[in-house]
C-alpha cells in the first residue's frame, strides 16, 4: 500500500515538474512578444500576466510538496 502511494507521488511530482517547465517557457515567450511589440497591446500584456500567474502558482505548489528535496 505504501509503495503505491510513493509511486503515485513520484508520478505526479514528475508531471508537476514537466508542467512547470512548460509554463515557464510559455511565460518567457509571452514576455519576449511583449518586449518586442512596438505598440501597447493590452491582450499581449494580459496573456503574459496569465502565463506568469500559472507558473508561480505551480511554483508555490511545488514548494508546498517539497518537490526539490526528494
Amino acid at each position: 500500500m505504501f509503495g503505491r502511494k510513493k509511486k503515485l507521488k513520484k508520478e505526479f511530482d514528475e508531471r508537476l515538474r514537466t508542467l512547470m517547465m512548460d509554463t515557464k517557457e510559455e511565460w518567457e515567450q509571452a514576455r519576449d512578444v511583449e518586449r518586442y511589440l512596438n505598440d501597447y497591446d493590452q491582450e499581449v500584456m494580459v496573456r503574459r500576466k496569465i502565463a506568469e500567474s500559472k507558473h508561480f502558482y505551480l511554483f508555490k505548489e511545488a514548494k508546498a510538496r517539497r518537490l526539490g528535496s526528494d
